[in-house]
């Protein structure tokens, strides 16, 4: 069975190192600071001009006036800053985000990802991601490995407009870890209910298993 949304979070949030400037995309993204312990001196940056991002609020903590880049309400945590968005992407594009975890609705077998717009659609902008792709420190895409119809969303090309190229370091899907290498996608860790080939069977671009492959810890 592949993983839940609050799962793949608390999977991404191992890739945190405590001292971090993290940037959350949209949806599942958002989630991972309810994993991230407040001693690890982390802190959450909105490209909406805030870094400091906590959990989100309970009911009793709402401020409508404290939100993040989606929109969503949020809280900020002791030491928190705000600024204006033109600092904010001073910040990413000066190279001060360590880590950068996006959404995606395709990424390829060379490091492409397309995560903005399905042509013929209503889109709104592209938003931060452009910018942050190209100056966060390390890119990495937490996403469904498949869609609604049963189509791989793990392409040997990407066939939506593209947000960047070759910027994505590693997916963490529903159904497993995957780096991108020369070689394409590597499989590093697979959902503890599903196999190896399972997940090789639902990658449509060129994949390998790692020799060390093993079941994800959540």
């Amino acid at each position: 069975m592949p993983l839940s949304r609050e799962q793949i979070a608390a999977r991404m949030a191992q890739e945190v190192k405590p001292g971090f400037v993290v940037n959350l995309g949209i949806g599942i993204p958002t989630l991972v600071a309810n994993y991230i312990p407040s001693s690890w001196g982390v802190f959450f940056q909105s490209e909406n001009g805030l870094l400091g991002v906590g959990p989100f609020p309970t009911e009793a903590e709402v401020d409508a006036d404290l939100i993040n880049a989606g929109k969503q309400t949020v809280t900020a945590v002791a030491g928190a800053s705000y600024f204006s968005s033109a600092d904010s992407f001073a910040m990413i594009r000066g190279g001060h985000v360590d880590l950068t975890i996006l959404g995606a609705m395709q990424v390829d077998q060379e490091g492409n990802l397309a995560n903005w717009m399905v042509p013929g659609k209503m889109v709104k902008g592209m938003g931060g991601a452009m910018d942050l792709v190209a100056g966060a420190r390390r890119v990495i895409v937490a996403m469904q490995h498949i869609d609604k119809d049963g189509r791989s969303k793990l392409l040997p090309r990407c066939d939506l407009p593209l947000t960047g190229r070759h910027c994505v370091h590693r997916v963490v899907s529903d159904y497993g870890v995957l780096d991108l290498g020369r070689e394409g996608f590597v499989l590093r860790e697979y959902a503890p209910d599903l196999t190896p080939d399972q997940v090789l069977r639902a990658t449509q671009g060129k994949i390998v298993c790692a020799a060390d492959c093993r079941p994800m810890t959540l």
